[in-house]
């Protein structure tokens, strides 16, 4: 496919993304057929966590409450941009020592930030010659996690970060992070990016896989990147088309550079946020993604809401069915972490986010007991 021809589907991909109800969705069209009903699938998911830091006292934290898999992240020595092979053995010996496998590093590189309080943009901006030191370091991160026995590594590719624009009231006194696009207001209008169409973020995202999907074949070394949080019209925003934003973008991303080392940290929340009725829409996603293996880590977390209009919510209070997602994954065969994320705040207890995390924690494992004894 060249270029024109995939600037034009991805035009109609995010169109029936914005265009609800005159048929199934475009994704779900292309989704595999799946399981026989009725036929109960195994079990192969672990409960993880990502939350930070790399600490004893957080890993016997996490433990307490039946986390057996992580996604952590280790020291860099000043004026390296990645961890040596040996800072990331440090992590996954003292996760060990706690009983929990180190299963996905986070690197110091593309992380969700916006692009005017990120150090290191190289990459984003297409900025030479720091990009090329930039990629050479995420090669280098690769390799490191190869000889440290850590399997994957998770990644953003975002200008402008999570985009919320309000606040909610939850249960009690939880305050939940909320997006209304209609009234979003971006300021400044522009990013230091500048603006940035969808053939230029394409061809940023293009150049990055050419150089690290080889790096990752060869080491066996799984990447797996964030969706954008969220997906936004069109017109983008601050001048900026957030191509990973729909389903349909998200699909052709699993497809530049075709390996199973390159995939997807599908955060089922995010995903959630993409969608016009994430209720009924996000299982054949689920589906679509799954039985491709482009799933390698997931953030099971709930919303209230829809594409443009929701908020962040409590695993067992919003709109999507956690229960049945959980055996969509099983259904796909999905062997990785179910981890919480965006946990609410509490004003005026810093402290509050362990609790929402405990909670999290324990309504993942009930679910994956309860469905163990369906």
């Amino acid at each position: 496919m060249d270029r024109r021809d995939f600037l034009a589907g991805i035009g109609a991909g995010a169109a029936a993304g914005s265009a609800v109800g005159a048929g199934l969705p475009a994704y779900a069209a292309t989704a595999v057929k799946h399981s026989t009903p009725g036929a109960r699938p195994k079990l192969l998911m672990k409960l993880g966590c990502q939350s930070s830091p790399s600490t004893d006292e957080h890993f016997a934290f996490l433990a307490r409450y039946g986390v057996t898999h992580i996604a952590a992240q280790g020291k860099q020595s000043e004026g390296r941009l990645y961890s040596t092979a040996d800072e990331v053995k440090a992590v996954r010996e003292m996760a060990e020592k706690h009983k929990l496998t180190l299963a996905i590093f986070h690197p110091l590189l593309l992380p969700s930030s916006h692009i005017d309080k990120e150090a290191h943009g190289g990459i984003m901006l297409a900025s030479s010659p720091e990009r090329e030191r930039e990629v050479e370091a995420f090669q280098n991160q690769i390799r490191a996690c190869a000889a440290a026995g850590v399997p994957c590594i998770k990644y953003n590719m975002s200008l402008l970060g999570v985009l919320r624009n309000h606040h909610e009231q939850g249960r009690g006194d939880a305050m939940f992070s909320a997006w209304d696009e209609a009234s979003a207001k971006p300021q400044p209008p522009l990013t230091r990016a500048g603006p940035v169409n969808a053939e230029q973020f394409w061809e940023r995202i293009t150049w990055f896989l050419d150089h690290v999907v080889p790096v990752a074949n060869e080491y066996k070394v799984r990447i797996a990147c964030h969706p954008q949080d969220p997906g936004v019209g069109p017109q983008g925003y601050q001048s900026i088309n957030r191509v990973l934003g729909t389903v349909e973008g998200l699909k052709h991303f699993v497809a530049i550079r075709e390996s199973a080392y390159h995939g997807l940290n599908f955060c089922q929340g995010t995903v959630s946020e993409d969608l016009e009725r994430p209720a009924e829409q996000i299982f054949d996603v689920i589906r679509y993604f799954g039985t491709r293996k482009k799933i390698f880590n997931v953030h099971f977390r709930n919303i209230v809401g829809h594409r443009g209009h929701f908020r962040e919510a409590f695993p067992d209070e919003g709109d999507v069915d956690l229960y049945k997602a959980l055996m969509t994954y099983a259904e796909v065969g999905y062997d990785g972490m179910l981890m919480p994320d965006h946990v609410p705040e509490i004003p005026g207890h810093p402290e509050a986010a362990l609790q929402s995390f405990a909670f999290a924690y324990g309504h993942i494992r009930g679910l994956m007991q309860a469905a163990q004894h369906a």
